[in-house]
């Protein structure tokens, strides 16, 4: 199917996922914007694209509308699982998929009707420390601290 796409939602995003092999257009910054304008493209909050891993049963890379690669997307990442389920990439219920930021595990729960109603993710444990952030107040934690952007608290 040439530019076949799949959109999901989960959990308040919507993403549409690609396989750049299918594409007659390569995945550009340009684009992804495009593909993710909500008034003259598809319109979503990113692009999940399906590419090869030495390291996982699937890779994934993560596009935000603006066109840079996001690391991980816990919600990116069940639409993904969602996808590869649903057009028989994958048979298993439980797989691994490598993103820009690490490899996560993700377990698809498989209704009596084949279909894949839950699905867990295992991104690692939250941290909010500053120095795992891209942050770089002088706190112990992130939590409850006034955040100044653009000259504004």
């Amino acid at each position: 199917m040439k530019n076949g796409f799949f959109r999901g939602h989960g959990l308040g995003n919507d993403y549409i996922v690609m396989d750049p092999k299918e594409l007659t257009f390569k995945l550009t910054p340009k684009n992804i914007k495009a593909v993710c304008d909500r008034n003259w493209g598809l319109g979503s909050d990113g692009i999940l694209a399906l590419v090869p891993s030495k390291k996982a049963d699937f890779g994934l890379r993560i596009y935000n509308p603006d066109g840079s690669e996001a690391e991980k997307s816990g919600n990116g990442l069940r639409i993904f699982a969602r996808y590869l389920h649903a057009t028989g990439k994958t048979k298993k219920k439980h797989f691994t998929v490598e993103t820009k930021g690490g490899l996560v595990t993700i377990d698809l729960h498989v209704d009596r009707h084949g279909d894949a109603s839950a699905v867990t993710v295992e991104m690692g444990q939250a941290t909010f420390k500053p120095a795992a952030l891209p942050c770089t107040m002088a706190v112990d934690e992130l939590i409850q601290q006034p955040i100044e952007a653009a000259g504004r608290a």
